[in-house]
């Protein structure tokens, strides 16, 4: 709708003032608008036609039997990657239950103790958690070096007996590993 058209109406004897005129045109304006946005991407869309006619065309010259054998090739790929990568997080998830026992039975060395265990059939075992809880208390009772001891001090240890050790002197000790007396025990002397 334009200006001219709207000055040519009449009240009466009097053309539509300004005011009126520019409130008609600004609403007309708003309804245009937001017909406009409803259409907005009709561009985009032209574009995506042409583009779709292009790649309809380029299929039409295609291999379909080349293209079905390379997607049966990827699809192969992605499942042995898919496989793959299931397989690596079930070992992680074995090793990390493996050394979590380690740890909670006192293992000294989780690698020299993975080493004695069949870790093969742990990790097809059903029950992966008892079965190497049960492989480690059978390799404690053979190997017990290899955990710590939880049983208290060894009974050679020095404890809070009631007496108390002589003291050596330098010179004592050096004696005592010759294989000779230290003073207290009577000296030898050979000058």
């Amino acid at each position: 709708m334009k200006r001219e058209f709207l000055q040519n109406f009449k009240v009466g004897d009097q053309p539509l003032p300004d005011a009126i005129i520019q409130a008609i045109l600004d609403e007309h304006g708003k309804g245009i608008e937001r017909e406009k946005a409803k259409y907005s991407d009709y561009d985009t869309i032209k574009e995506q036609l042409a583009t779709a006619r292009i790649t309809i065309q380029g299929y039409k010259d295609q291999d379909i039997d080349g293209i079905k054998k390379a997607a049966a090739d990827w699809e192969e790929k992605y499942n042995t990657a898919v496989e793959t990568h299931k397989q690596q997080l079930a070992d992680m998830a074995f090793s990390s239950t493996l050394k979590d026992a380690i740890a909670s039975m006192k293992g000294k060395n989780a690698t020299a103790i993975s080493a004695l265990l069949n870790v093969e059939d742990l990790k097809k075992s059903k029950n992966q958690e008892a079965d190497i809880r049960s492989a480690l208390e059978a390799l404690k009772k053979d190997s017990g070096y290899l955990f710590e001891d939880e049983t208290g001090p060894s009974p050679y240890a020095p404890g809070p007996g009631t007496q108390s050790a002589p003291k050596a002197t330098g010179m004592d000790a050096i004696r005592a590993a010759a294989g000779l007396k230290s003073k207290d025990q009577g000296e030898i002397n050979y000058a």
